[in-house]
């Protein structure tokens, strides 16, 4: 059987098996989150504008989708000013041991969030098909799950020929594709669920006009990027198209809506990776340690070349698009 690249990478990531349900992501790769609280403080800074444009509710809900281990929630409780925060973890894993007790976790959206919705490196691990430009047409790229050898299949329905032609529209022979559908109704679904506030999705992305004529197909096992081979052994991503995320969204009833990149919007949002004065040296010591430390973890949140290089976008229903990062998010 030789199943399209969706249906093998679902299998291979969320099967009874699947990769995601053995193992968790931060023993594989490197993420904001798992490089240290700095992307929570930046995200508590966040909160706070979308506090004062939701009116100072009585409770604030955060709502973390493909949240691993539950980190970025476990931060935003220690960092984060106590009492108001409602935090929930969407994730089709098991619940850690060790998270908070007044973590909710569950494998589904909330029917209705009032609040912040963070899709970290979700949106990547939404499986999609490949599809190859061939003589007679667009084709589905087929796979051998056990092997990763591919062979072309048939063509895609009209609805992804549709997204194709205004999203990703391939020019010569062997362009490769990644069908982004799946991805904006999933952005759709989680927009639709957001009564009153601000949804964030945060990965590896491109748009239309730059998108890479090879595709970005690839995977990830014990801190290594592999060749994709969707026996459940290793994580199965593709970069995601957020432009058109965005779009869907904005169907979806988004009020607001800016693409940006991360460095920008955490540099809106203080995360400056600026080092110590130098005299600080000499007077406190310890405290120059401190900061230098911070710099560093700061610096590498922002790395354009790196982590800063991630596409965010930002939308918002019901409210105004919080003033930190709005100033920066124009493209």
């Amino acid at each position: 059987m030789w199943p399209s690249w969706r249906e093998a990478t679902e299998r291979a990531l969320y099967g009874d098996d699947g990769f995601y349900r053995r193992t968790r992501p931060a023993a594989h790769y490197r993420t904001s989150v798992s490089t240290s609280n700095r992307f929570a403080e930046a995200l508590c800074r966040l909160l706070e504008d979308l506090d004062d444009a939701l009116g100072h509710p009585d409770v604030l809900h955060v709502v973390d989708i493909g949240s691993g281990t539950g980190q970025l929630l476990t931060d935003l409780d220690r960092v984060h000013p106590a009492g108001r925060l409602r935090l929930t973890a969407v994730e089709r894993g098991p619940r850690p041991d060790s998270l908070p007790a007044e973590i909710t976790w569950t494998d589904r959206m909330p029917e209705t969030v009032s609040g912040l919705v963070i899709a970290n490196e979700w949106l990547d691990n939404v499986p999609v098909d490949v599809v190859e430009l061939t003589v007679d047409g667009p084709r589905l790229v087929l796979v051998d799950p056990a092997t990763g050898t591919e062979r072309t299949g048939g063509p895609p329905d009209p609805a992804d020929l549709a997204w194709l032609e205004r999203w990703w529209p391939l020019a010569e022979i062997g362009d490769r594709a990644e069908i982004g559908r799946p991805r904006d109704e999933a952005w759709a679904g989680v927009v639709r669920r957001l009564a009153r506030g601000l949804a964030v999705a945060v990965d590896y992305a491109h748009q239309r006009g730059s998108r890479p004529t090879g595709g970005t197909l690839t995977a990830y096992q014990d801190g290594r990027q592999v060749a994709a081979v969707p026996d459940g052994s290793c994580d199965i991503t593709t970069h995601v198209a957020l432009d058109s995320c965005a779009d869907a969204g904005l169907q979806a009833g988004a009020t607001a809506s800016r693409l940006t990149t991360q460095r920008h919007a955490l540099r809106a949002l203080g995360v400056l990776g600026r080092r110590p004065q130098m005299k600080m040296a000499s007077t406190n010591p310890t405290g120059y340690l401190r900061e230098l430390r911070r710099t560093g973890e700061e610096a590498e949140l922002i790395d354009p070349a790196g982590l800063g290089g991630f596409g965010w976008l930002v939308q918002t229903v019901g409210i105004y698009l919080p003033v930190a990062p709005a100033a920066t998010m124009e493209r």
